[in-house]
């Protein structure tokens, strides 16, 4: 299995970066793609890295925000042939509301409609291909972590707290355990794993990459939980028996480094270019 990160916040090579995430994917002969980032910037990158987005075989959106939906019209437009994974709960209507402010922060509007034969909707534990599964959030009282993050989502005129039941994980089966992807976690990445474990019957989660939303959205370098949270969390991920974190995106720099301080060696940063092979 290989995974070659196409777009991050952060790039150590030639490759754009951008605020966003998006991820190929190989395993067992397939070819996939997660998420496309906050725009085409993917598109130059995958081409850069010799990667034809012709040839994918089935895409993912991991939740329904702008900065990994933005790039989905670039992609059907390089692509006609790849079904479009996401939750039957995706809709155009997520806004981040900070002092009662709204700001629109979900998938480009008019894209489900004008692309609705490429979009598969699903509302359940999937087993997409053998081997290669959508997880969606059961864990209760998630609402309650998108008040705190300042999320919202627009029904009619009523603006509810987000319990991100359009975000889904993405997990492959491999000798080593479960590669668990989900692009930003807003459910908790420690719910995030248990919730997988209690999905696949209680399997081994022997990897996680993605970003983990510990930063606020004006930048890279703030935190927006207390420390001591963001250690309780690798404190948790390590007695689940995760080995490998690879994460990046919404983690955010501050978080990362108190990460790493915990997790040493079993903590990787993700860029624009990474390449993990399982």
């Amino acid at each position: 299995m290989k995974v070659i990160v196409l777009i991050e916040n952060t790039s150590k090579c030639s490759l754009c970066a951008e605020h966003g995430l998006s991820v190929y994917i190989e395993y067992n002969g397939m070819k996939y793609l997660l998420d496309t980032g906050a725009s085409d910037t993917f598109s130059a990158n995958a081409h850069q890295l010799g990667i034809n987005l012709a040839d994918i075989d089935i895409a993912f959106l991991s939740h329904a925000h702008y900065d990994h939906a933005g790039g989905f019209e670039t992609f059907f437009k390089e692509n006609e042939k790849a079904p479009v994974y996401l939750q039957d709960t995706s809709a155009e209507n997520c806004y981040y509301r900070p002092d009662n402010t709204d700001r629109y922060i979900g998938i480009p509007t008019h894209l489900l409609e004008t692309y609705k034969k490429r979009f598969q909707y699903i509302d359940h534990v999937c087993e997409v291909e053998k081997g290669v599964w959508l997880i969606p959030h059961f864990t209760k009282n998630l609402d309650e972590m998108g008040r705190r993050a300042c999320m919202y989502r627009k029904i009619g005129d009523e603006y509810v707290p987000d319990d991100f039941a359009h975000e889904q994980s993405l997990v492959f089966e491999t000798p080593k355990g479960l590669i668990l992807l989900n692009s930003c976690s807003h459910g908790g990445i420690v719910n995030i794993v248990k919730e997988v474990q209690m999905a696949l019957g209680n399997q081994k989660v022997y990897a996680v990459i993605g970003g983990f939303h510990m930063m606020k959205l004006s930048g890279l370098d703030t935190l927006a939980i207390p420390e001591l949270e963001v250690i309780d969390v690798a404190s948790q991920l390590q007695n689940l028996g995760v080995e490998e974190i690879y994460t990046g995106h919404c983690t955010g720099t501050i978080a990362y480094g108190l990460l790493k301080k915990e997790l040493d060696e079993k903590i990787h940063e993700l860029s624009t270019g990474t390449i993990i092979e399982f």
